[in-house]
C-alpha cells in the first residue's frame, strides 16, 4: 500500500509541474510609405514629432513612415 502511495503520488507531481504553454501570435499588418506626400504636417505629442497626412499620423523609421495611434 505504501509503495502504491508513493508512485500515485510521483505520478501527481510529474503532471501538475509542467504549467509552461505556448503562445504563438502573427505579426501585426504594418503599412510603410516610403515618402510622405508634399502637403504633411508636423504634429508634436507629448515630445515627440508625428506626421499628420490623409486622416492619420504617422511615425518616421528607417523603411519610411509608419501609421501609429496617438
Amino acid at each position: 500500500m505504501r509503495t502504491f502511495v508513493i508512485l500515485l503520488s510521483t505520478i501527481c507531481m510529474m503532471s501538475l509541474s509542467s504549467c509552461a504553454t505556448r503562445v504563438v501570435t502573427r505579426p501585426a499588418s504594418v503599412t510603410i510609405v516610403k515618402t510622405p506626400p508634399r502637403h504633411y504636417k508636423i504634429v508634436t505629442v507629448k515630445g515627440k514629432r508625428y506626421y499628420f497626412w490623409n486622416g492619420n499620423h504617422y511615425r518616421k523609421t528607417r523603411r519610411g513612415y509608419v501609421v501609429t495611434r496617438v
